[in-house]
């Protein structure tokens, strides 16, 4: 019996990883995806592929600056 409650725990702790982020760690996965397709579709040179994984990294911090600034005016 112990077994089973030491394995139930330690499910439990690691499950716990899953809801930190949230909603917003899925709305950054579908940005990042959608970036991604975007950048790798318009791609032409292997430097262009590399560079499009940087800017899909990048890409949706630099839009919530943009949106947190327009909303500080």
């Amino acid at each position: 019996m112990t077994d089973i409650n030491i394995s139930t725990s330690h499910d439990h702790k690691r499950n716990r990883g899953f809801h930190r982020d949230g909603i917003f760690g899925g709305i950054y996965s579908l940005v990042f995806l959608g970036a991604l397709i975007y950048y790798l579709q318009h791609a032409t040179s292997f430097w262009s592929v590399v560079l499009g994984i940087f800017k899909a990294i990048f890409w949706p911090a630099v839009l919530m600056y943009k949106v947190l600034e327009l909303l500080k005016m």
